[in-house]
């Protein structure tokens, strides 16, 4: 459906789950992906949370590319609540989910061609919570928050919008029940409803969409669930 031939694509956390299926899309379409991820692979291993490796990752690929034409921002950070969350991890998670999306877009700022696009992944706990949660929901409220301030700066150069996935299955388990119907989609989410978006977000055809964030769940934080409602009972 998209045509990315030769485009430069640098994805944060590409080794599984949506990560590792955005970059098989962008390399359907043609792209070369340019990914850096805590787990072994191909291009670049390191922790974003270190600003010498989001230096030294940046570097690689303006020497090898020389520009940059689409940035996704899609590392998970540390999922820990208040009770057991230390200062020192609520910093990490706000490391990799918020500062190294900002350091990297600073990094290849200069470097974005014509019609350049960054995305940034966020999550629907950018709006509502479970109880523990602080550390990520903090990370990826950042993250929405860090979208449209970005797409102001860059205005004119490069459109900045954010997803905000529900509940995705990276291993594309089929749900009945409750766990399918409580959504109003009839189905749990995977990998591709999040990949198919991105692309769409960085091509041509979303030319006119920029500042946006676009919440992928299934519709299930629009739906108002109380006690006795579709099977669930609160205990």
């Amino acid at each position: 459906m998209y045509q990315f031939q030769d485009k430069i694509v640098v994805i944060t956390g590409a080794a599984q789950g949506i990560g590792k299926c955005m970059k098989e899309e962008f390399e359907k379409a043609g792209a070369k992906v340019c990914m850096i991820d805590l787990q072994e692979n191909a291009y670049f291993q390191g922790d974003i949370s270190e600003k010498k490796t989001l230096e030294k990752f940046a570097d690689k690929v303006i020497a090898e590319y020389g520009h940059v034409d689409y940035l996704v921002n899609n590392a998970a950070p540390l999922y820990k609540g208040i009770d057991e969350c230390t200062y020192e991890e609520f910093c990490y998670a706000l490391n990799v989910g918020v500062t190294a999306a900002f350091y990297l877009a600073k990094l290849f700022k200069d470097y974005f061609t014509d019609h350049g696009c960054i995305i940034n992944i966020s999550s629907s706990r950018d709006r509502m919570s479970q109880p523990q949660s602080e550390s990520y929901t903090a990370a990826k409220g950042g993250i929405h928050a860090l979208t449209h301030s970005l797409a102001v700066s860059l205005s004119g150069k490069v459109r900045v919008n954010s997803i905000s996935p529900g509940w995705i299955d990276n291993d594309y388990k089929v749900y009945e029940g409750p766990d399918a119907y409580q959504q109003m989609s009839g189905r749990v989410g995977n990998p591709m409803d999040i990949a198919n978006m991105v692309l769409f977000l960085c091509s041509e055809k979303a030319g006119f969409i920029t500042g946006e964030n676009i919440c992928i769940d299934g519709g299930m934080t629009r739906q108002m669930i109380y006690h006795g409602d579709f099977g669930w009972k609160l205990d």
